[in-house]
């Protein structure tokens, strides 16, 4: 799903029903101890009076039932398993919250403001291996697994690099039949996976979320599972507009292909391959699932749900050039290739790319001499990750509008405040 496409400056400036929550896990004792708040932004019309009710497979993508389905995905749709660290890697805290505050249509608020004006289910600010922030609302706490939409999208690049690590996939370079056979003769077949990465393939896809569209179709290909999956989730776009590796836009569908890719490369499910080597090695607390096609394979442009420690640990991998406590665990020269843009890629930099960010491997740069970057999702998810500080954010949120929400604007200001009051 389409992340939020334009932010402003401020970034660096400035199953129908009720479920019975999951009990949260008891805070470490003292420190910045998890707050909780059963309420939120426009509670009652988020379900409040009902406890958050899930919903089903029409109904889970409006009101009243965001908060519930995106903290139960996985009890709506069909998924794969990724199982938790059989160890649990450790997360301190620090002695107390620090204070933050930000500006924002030239006001200076708080934390506390921003979480009154916005329908986020949870956030967290850590670096190293120090939570320094963790925060819940909507009556969701730290047994949820919430969705990451197209945040997916990021993990499945970092799988492309170690399976190119392990010498399962030769080159970026390969053309995507070379792993998909059946796709040999198709414009996506032809592809190479740099660009396919790289969101610059130049074959048609659109995404625009009119509920019609091509994204609309892979969906119900995919996680829906209205349509055929497998490769016949993807066979539907083969029309080529213009050369490869020329001009970014983004197609969810490309981010699957990488999916069938990995898939054919490993001889693995994918979520098999991210429980391997990536889950279990940084210590996930938790069991996370991956949303899946009728034929098995994942939605490896979406649908990734974890609880938020869970989504801070891979932030934190990701802040360390994908080292994890002395073992590189994701190759550091490829988290680099995936986080910066190349002179020779004029079409993929900040403010080119799309009015803000810029586009690397499935993930977005942020413009400046400072190498920053995000992972986003289209209901207001997100990581903002600082490898300068290991500073690291996570954000998750239903919010009502896709694309251009105003709201994801002033998540971008409050990471500039959190960069200012702690990223030195």
């Amino acid at each position: 799903m389409r992340p939020i496409m334009t932010m402003a400056c401020v970034l660096l400036l400035g199953v129908a029903g009720c479920a019975s929550p999951p009990a949260p896990r008891e805070a470490a004792p003292g420190g910045a101890a998890p707050r909780f708040a059963a309420s939120g932004f426009e509670a009652e019309a988020h379900g409040a009076a009902h406890g958050y009710p899930i919903g089903n497979r029409s109904t889970f993508f409006r009101l009243p039932y965001l908060v519930g389905s995106h903290s139960h995905l996985d009890e709506i749709f069909q998924a794969h398993v990724i199982r938790r660290a059989a160890h649990p890697s450790p997360l301190a805290r620090a002695s107390s919250e620090p204070a933050i505050t930000y500006r924002f249509q030239e006001t200076t608020r708080t934390l506390d403001d921003y979480l009154t004006r916005h329908p986020t289910t949870g956030l967290l600010i850590a670096r190293d291996d120090t939570i320094l922030v963790e925060r819940y609302q909507y009556g969701r706490n730290d047994r949820h697994r919430l969705t990451s939409w197209s945040m997916a999208k990021t993990v499945t690049s970092m799988l492309v690099g170690i399976a190119i690590a392990e010498q399962r996939i030769r080159s970026v370079d390969d053309p995507a039949e070379r792993y998909v056979p059946a796709l040999t003769g198709t414009e996506y077949g032809r592809t190479s996976l740099r660009h396919l990465l790289q969101m610059s393939s130049g074959v048609k896809f659109v995404e625009k979320y009119t509920g019609d569209d091509d994204v609309a179709e892979l969906a119900r290909r995919t996680f829906l599972q209205t349509k055929p999956g497998g490769l016949e989730a993807v066979r539907p776009f083969n029309e080529r507009e213009q050369p490869g590796g020329t001009r970014f836009s983004y197609a969810s569908v490309e981010t699957e292909i990488l999916g069938l890719v990995l898939r054919g490369a490993t001889g693995r499910p994918v979520s098999a391959y991210l429980e391997e080597k990536i889950w279990q090695p940084i210590g996930a607390e938790a069991d996370a699932t991956w949303l899946v096609d009728d034929t098995g394979q994942e939605s490896t442009y979406c649908c990734v749900n974890a609880v938020l420690r869970d989504w801070a640990r891979l932030g934190l991998l990701l802040a360390h050039d994908g080292r994890w406590r002395g073992r590189q665990i994701i190759p550091a020269e490829w988290l680099l290739a995936a986080t910066t843009v190349s002179p020779e890629q004029p079409h993929l930099r900040p403010r080119v790319a799309t009015s803000f960010f810029g586009y690397g491997y499935q993930v977005w740069i942020v413009p400046g001499e400072r190498r920053m970057f995000v992972l986003l999702g289209v209901r207001g998810q997100s990581i903002y990750v600082d490898p300068t500080s290991r500073l690291v954010m996570v954000h998750t949120a239903v919010r009502r509008q896709p694309g251009n929400d105003p709201g994801n604007i002033e998540a971008g200001a409050l990471w500039g405040g959190v960069l200012r009051a702690l990223g030195g």
